[in-house]
């Protein structure tokens, strides 16, 4: 899946620590680790809205996506057709 995780790039140029973002929106810094090394599957809305809230961003300048046609052919296992 070509999305990409972007976070690192505006946590540097906003001079935060990660740490004190993790704590600012109530996420352990694990997994505020995680989600910057796109090692995760998914995020909610919800936590999503508070990065861009403590970051005063949009969703777009923490995600990135390269089209890739065979996102229209995958099948996940459990999706709602």
């Amino acid at each position: 899946m070509p999305i990409r995780v972007t976070l690192d790039r505006l946590i540097v140029k906003k001079g935060l620590k990660a740490r004190d973002l993790a704590a600012e929106v109530g996420l352990s810094e694990t997994q505020l680790s995680l989600f910057r090394s796109g090692k995760v599957k998914g995020i909610r809305f919800r936590t999503l809205a508070k990065l861009c809230a403590a970051l005063d961003c949009k969703p777009k300048d923490l995600l990135d996506y390269d089209f890739d046609p065979a996102d229209l052919l995958a099948e996940e296992e459990g999706a709602d057709p």
